[in-house]
């Protein structure tokens, strides 16, 4: 019976932390766009803004190779 004295304050503070996460979550729009990231893998082309992080790859002779061949 005893461990009920810290079984219930515990529930509660998992509870607690659960909902101020979920109302933190909506506040920063974590929920707005459900269904766009599910098919952005699917385009072939896809749009300007969702382009993957380009990096550079180190060259044999130890410096670093440009990233945009446009940038010169």
């Amino acid at each position: 019976m005893n461990i009920l004295l810290v079984l219930i304050p515990v529930t509660l503070l998992v509870v607690v932390t659960g909902v101020v996460l979920f109302f933190w979550a909506v506040n920063h729009q974590q929920f707005d766009d459900l269904d766009s990231p599910a098919v952005l893998p699917l385009l072939e082309d896809p749009a300007p803004d969702a382009t993957p992080l380009q990096t550079a790859a180190p060259l044999p002779d130890g410096g670093a190779a440009v990233a945009d061949p446009d940038q010169g």
